[in-house]
């Protein structure tokens, strides 16, 4: 399965950022072969609109499924008209959080869990 993990940086060790559509890098992992990249999140910077453009570019990896820390309501409807499968409230290390979904710790998200335009304003704007 390719898995699609909202991420701090670029590499295992990195942290699942808490924000889908604005996180810095997408961790794209195939959990059958063991391939690993990173991709930068063109959309984060977007005035509007990131959590549909990440929802886009992990689409166009043809993943299986993402897991975040938080999804919004316009990324979620994305995601879930591509059949792919949302696995949110994760934290940790991108690497722990491969481990979860492999040993089927995850459960599916059913519903977006964060509000319209979640992580932008100040505090994320550092």
């Amino acid at each position: 399965m390719k898995v699609a993990i909202s991420s701090s940086g670029k590499t295992l060790e990195s942290n699942v950022d808490s924000r889908f559509g604005r996180c810095p890098y997408f961790v794209i992992y195939d959990t059958g072969s063991g391939d690993l990249k990173a991709i930068d999140n063109q959309g984060r910077q977007a005035m509007g609109g990131a959590g549909i453009q990440a929802a886009q570019m992990v689409s166009d990896e043809k993943v299986e499924a993402v897991i975040t820390g938080n999804i919004g309501p316009n990324a979620f409807k994305v995601l879930s008209s591509a059949s792919i499968d949302v696995f949110s409230g994760v934290s940790g290390s991108v690497e722990n959080a491969i481990e979860k979904i492999k040993s089927g710790q995850l459960k599916t998200t059913t519903a977006p869990d964060a509000p319209s335009h979640f992580g932008t304003g100040p505090k994320w704007n550092e």
